[in-house]
């Protein structure tokens, strides 16, 4: 049996969920995803844009820029009206978990390298953290957990010129944890508050308590304490609340590097919303080839275990992700989109790809496909790939989005429009078919 939708979505990420979920707002959507999301490795910040392409910034208010971004930046492509639809589009979903809507201004987020981030969205749980804020703060790391270095953390937040003073502590964490813990493996112990076995042989102390206990002794006259992100993945909020209780102070999470608790924190939540909304989703499978006609799209296959599976949709919208996605793929010749192998501009000599200044303006940084204001992959002569074939997220190119902080409001906003546009195409084509049918009926 043929599997058939309105639109089919390729990419599980957040640009693939935003595409999905606006598009079965009109039509029948299916979303198929390969690997594992790479919101897991994101910090759970949404950025909107921190600095500008001249890395100019930190931004106070994104919007103020998006007007002065160069032609063929994903913003300019959609326009703001489209970055805000898909803002709202996240407040709807993520509800009180996340703080940030009440303004168009950025927050200044401290990270668990001691640098702050511009962002627009934020955990609620990071919100007592922000840089703002002239509170006085204690960060706390934990022994056995190498990826967060408080004391160093809180010297480049020093040097950095935040309004307030930062002291960083590092404790152990009661228990036996392993220096190669997951991050899973503290939420739980805290989730399920385990009596842990302490440091000093003790044993029986609930692991909230333990943990308020070890911080006790290094909290001065701070009103505010830091922790990694690590405070439970099933109830962070009563968590926080139990630790803010036996300290007397605020509590809030530090936001880590991969692999990312508040990051798997906000797959759930995505996940959950296509699960509401019925798109039908199909995972674990990579798209492998594609069948066209007539420069439309007529399928994708899916390679299962060897067979390849054909998946027919009237629209198509690719959301694979980047470079490190794999959706853009390269070697040492070219590079290109593996999927649909639409045209991915970029120097003919791969030593024009980047800059010798590890930290310089790498090219690479912003390859990708090009599109046209409707989202679709341009060929290299400026003509749309594929009439029903469009792209959003990282898979695009035109901007940095690791220098401009940008990633994750580009997969909304891009995500919104491409899925608005698919979702009313195939409800446009819909109607064709059935007025035809009616006439075909009537005669």
């Amino acid at each position: 049996m043929a599997i058939e939708d309105d639109v089919l979505v390729i990419g599980g990420g957040l640009a693939g969920v935003a595409a999905a979920l606006t598009a079965n707002e009109d039509a029948q959507v299916r979303l198929i995803s390969h690997k594992q999301s790479t919101l897991r490795h994101a910090s759970g910040l949404v950025d909107v844009l921190g600095y500008t392409p001249e890395r100019e910034g930190p931004l106070a208010d994104p919007f103020d820029a998006l007007a002065d971004l160069p032609e063929g930046h994903p913003y300019e492509r959609v326009g703001s009206d489209a970055v805000r639809s898909g803002l709202a589009l996240f407040d709807d979903i993520v509800g009180d978990a996340y703080a940030g809507r009440h303004t168009d201004r950025n927050a200044l987020v401290p990270t668990h390298g001691g640098t702050v981030k511009p962002t627009a969205r934020y955990p609620r749980a990071a919100a007592a953290g922000l840089a703002s804020d002239e509170r006085d703060a204690l960060l706390v790391g934990f022994e056995s957990m190498t990826d967060f270095d408080a004391p160093l953390a809180a010297e480049h937040l020093a040097a950095a010129g935040v309004p307030f003073e930062a002291r960083g502590v590092t404790i152990p964490f009661s228990g036996d944890f392993r220096a190669d813990a997951k991050v899973t493996r503290y939420a739980h112990a805290l989730d399920r508050n385990e009596e842990l076995d302490g440091n000093d042989g003790g044993s029986g102390t609930p692991a909230r308590r333990a943990l308020a206990e070890a911080v006790k002794p290094h909290l001065d006259d701070q009103e505010r304490v830091g922790f990694p992100a690590v405070l439970g993945d099933d109830d962070p909020s009563g968590i926080r609340s139990s630790i803010e209780r036996a300290l007397g102070v605020d509590v809030f999470e530090v936001p880590m590097g991969p692999p990312s608790l508040p990051g798997l924190r906000l797959e759930d939540r995505l996940y959950a919303a296509l699960e509401d909304a019925g798109v039908r989703m199909a995972t674990g499978n990579p798209a492998v080839d594609v069948a066209t006609e007539d420069g439309r799209v007529r399928a994708v296959y899916v390679d299962r275990t060897g067979r390849r599976v054909p998946y027919h949709a009237d629209q198509f919208v690719l959301a694979s992700g980047g470079l490190v996605g794999k959706g853009i793929d390269s070697d040492r010749e070219t590079v290109r989109e593996p999927v649909f192998d639409c045209h991915v501009p970029h120097p003919t000599d791969r030593y024009d790809w980047f800059e010798d200044d590890a930290f310089g303006d790498h090219p690479f940084a912003r390859f990708g496909v090009d599109v046209d204001h409707d989202l679709r992959p341009l060929a290299a002569d400026g003509t749309p790939e594929y009439e029903n074939l469009r792209a959003a997220g990282s898979v695009l190119g035109g901007y940095d989005f690791a220098a401009e902080k940008s990633g994750s409001g580009v997969s909304l906003a891009t995500g919104y429009a491409a899925g608005r546009a698919a979702g009313e195409a195939a409800a446009r084509s819909d109607s064709t078919s059935a007025t035809a049918t009616t006439h075909g009926d009537t005669k």
